[in-house]
């Protein structure tokens, strides 16, 4: 479907990669996976065409269509939730044009055995599937189902979009290009922005979805649950690899091995080839046996080790200052703005050592109890600090409040004091920052890199309470799995907002899910609650089809029916029934016949004029009115059987 040719790109002699090929299919669900500054942004962003490579080519047909979700945009628009999510059916009012003017050309053209003729009836049949497969009929109940699955609640559709965070506009932009429904999704880091309960909803999404799925993430778990293939993008090669992300790592760790195997047995032969040549060069009763074994040499086609990107953050935190046995304690805690409440009569213990994570949709109050902690927020009830609790704070927004235009090194050097200047190129360079890349403006730095550089400010100084809004925005795997593991290490107390399953699992005790303006506590796994959560939705969901159930079992009782009411209701079912059966074999007729013709037009045969497609057209359309027909049939026969 699309082919990646020999693409490189050069930044002033630097090569981010080069000559790289690969190819997309239609039903391919690839995760482009490897360290921040990779590449992996750059490949979606060429693909798309919003980037030109410095050499290259990126082939694929015409009429593909294309969704991108880059990792950060400009939000304009200040219509309301909906009437923007709305736009993603612009496309269905092209649509309508391009077959009204094929349509046109089609009734005036007589040239009906020609490929332009036969070129026009199957655009006329790939803007029909279009409109069908973006689903213009239910267009309502789309937009309504996907915002609501990104985590907007009804009540928020006729909101303007400029009282929504850059995070929940993010949402409104990903809802627009799934409903458009493209050939093949090109997404950039699409759970930065998701809590748990949306991600598992775009999950399930993008499991069922028609197209293909290119996407760069950071959720280890989310790659796994949806990817098939991974394309590893390392010192500016590739390696792809048909699995998802912990399969793959355990084929790269394998191919290595073989790859070493198969160097040094190589290497071997080459010493003894060598040996030979030199034993025997000026013997004369050996020159030809010597000649052949410098052909051999020349020949052969050296295994070549592939070299493996080691580089990663590698830090960990300084020894907490011992402080009370409680950290943090709150009762009765309240917070609104204005008339919003936030959350009401919250009640907490954090005591000291725990490794605690705050869990639940956004906008339930996680960032904002972690801000009352620190002291950024009023509220009201009682928050109590422990005694000699120092805390250290990393922000959702940490990387965006840098002061763009110092440097890597004066943003520590600035509020770094006393002995910890000495180590400031130490820490920088645990966060992979040395030579001269500590003297980049934090302006030029990606997302990944300004992540680290905010974690590497809490390293200033030892805190024994640290507070982390959403820490693994923009980390790369590998710098995530560092951070939990030096999290882990860290012998103080702990408080995370995170939506990163794979990041939590281990890493916390105890849970505190935020939910419809209260908390609750649970203990344990995040993978536990999660199943937890779920058993629990679905027992909602059995209690309330029990009820409905009772309902329509008391319902008869009350009132019995009589013999010749069950046998005329009987009757009438069937009636029903009949009708149905008889038009599933009407579908079934003209969907064979319309397969037929299209296997004939594909061809470029049976093509008898201009009443061969005259008939074509007119399938279609009968197609359609019995398909509506089964629709109301089917519909009928559930209402009659709910009120019989």
């Amino acid at each position: 479907m699309i082919s990646i040719n020999n693409l490189s790109v050069n930044f002033g002699g630097f090569d981010l990669f080069k000559d790289i090929t690969f190819l997309i299919t239609s039903k391919d669900r690839i995760g482009l996976v490897g360290k921040n500054g990779a590449g992996k942004s750059t490949i979606l962003k060429i693909i798309h065409g919003s980037d030109e490579p410095s050499k290259g080519t990126v082939a694929m047909p015409k009429d593909i269509s294309l969704g991108y979700l880059p990792q950060q945009m400009k939000h304009a628009s200040d219509s309301t939730v909906k009437a923007e999510t709305d736009k993603a059916f612009i496309e269905l009012n092209d649509l309508e044009k391009r077959i009204e003017q094929v349509n046109i050309e089609i009734t005036e053209r007589t040239d009906y055995e020609s490929n332009e003729y036969i070129d026009l009836i199957n655009q006329l049949t790939h803007y029909n599937e279009r409109i069908e497969l973006i689903g213009a009929a239910n267009r309502e109940a789309l937009i309504e189902q996907t915002l609501k699955g990104l985590g907007f609640e009804t009540k928020d559709f006729d909101r303007s979009t400029t009282e929504f965070s850059g995070g929940w506009r993010m949402r409104i932009e990903l809802a627009k290009i799934l409903l458009q429904k493209p050939d093949v999704l090109l997404l950039d880091e699409p759970t930065n922005h998701l809590d748990i309960e949306s991600i598992q909803w775009l999950e399930d999404f993008l499991r069922k979805y028609h197209g293909a799925v290119v996407m760069v993430s950071h959720d280890r778990t989310f790659l796994d649950n949806i990817t098939k293939r991974t394309i590893e993008i390392s010192l500016g090669k590739i390696y792809d690899y048909k699995a998802p992300y912990t399969k793959y790592l355990k084929l790269r760790e394998e191919r290595i091995i073989q790859q070493k195997a198969a160097f040094e047995n190589q290497q071997k032969i080459i010493q003894d080839t060598e040996r030979f040549i030199e034993r025997f060069r000026y013997q004369a009763t050996k020159a030809v046996q010597v000649q052949s074994r410098v052909k051999q040499l020349a020949k052969l086609e050296r295994i070549e080790i592939d070299e493996t990107d080691h580089s990663s953050v590698n830090f960990r935190f300084p020894d907490a200052p011992r402080s009370g046995a409680i950290s943090v304690e709150a009762e009765m805690l309240t917070k609104n703005f204005g008339d919003l409440i936030v959350f009401k009569d919250i009640d907490l213990i954090i005591e000291r050592g725990e490794k605690v994570a705050l869990i639940g949709k956004n906008g339930e109050g996680k960032s904002t109890l972690s801000r009352i902690i620190i002291g950024e927020h009023d509220y009201s009830g009682s928050l109590k600090i422990g005694h000699n609790v120092h805390i250290g704070y990393y922000a959702q927004n940490q990387d965006e409040l840098l002061n763009k235009n110092k440097t890597v090194f004066e943003t520590l050097d600035d509020i770094a004091v006393g002995d910890v200047r000495k180590s400031l190129r130490s820490i920088l360079g645990s966060f992979l920052f040395s030579g001269e890349t500590v003297d980049k403006k934090v302006e030029i730095l990606s997302g990944g890199e300004r992540s680290r550089l905010a974690l590497a400010k809490l390293l200033l100084e030892p805190y024994n309470l640290l507070v982390l809004d959403e820490p693994t925005n923009h980390l790369d795997i590998r710098s995530k799995e560092i951070l939990k593991r030096a999290l882990l290490q860290y012998n103080g107390t702990l408080i995370v907002v995170s939506h990163d399953r794979d990041f939590l699992d281990g890493l916390t005790d105890k849970l505190y899910e935020f939910r419809n303006k209260k908390i609750k506590e649970y203990r344990g796994n995040i993978f536990d609650f999660l199943e937890k959560r779920k058993l629990k939705n679905l027992k909602d969901i059995e209690r309330k089809s029990e009820k409905k159930s009772s309902e329509q079992i008391k319902k008869p009782t009350s009132k019995k029916l009589t013999y010749l009411e069950n046998k005329e209701f009987e009757r009438n079912k069937r009636k029903i029934a009949n009708r149905i059966k008889r038009v599933e074999e009407v579908i079934n007729k003209l969907e064979l016949e319309i397969a037929e013709a299209d296997n004939l037009l594909s061809q470029g045969i049976g093509a008898d004029g201009q009443e061969f497609y005259k008939n074509y057209e007119n399938k279609k359309v009968k197609l359609e009115q019995e398909m509506q027909k089964w629709e109301n049939l089917q519909l009928e026969l559930e209402q009659f059987e709910k009120h019989g």
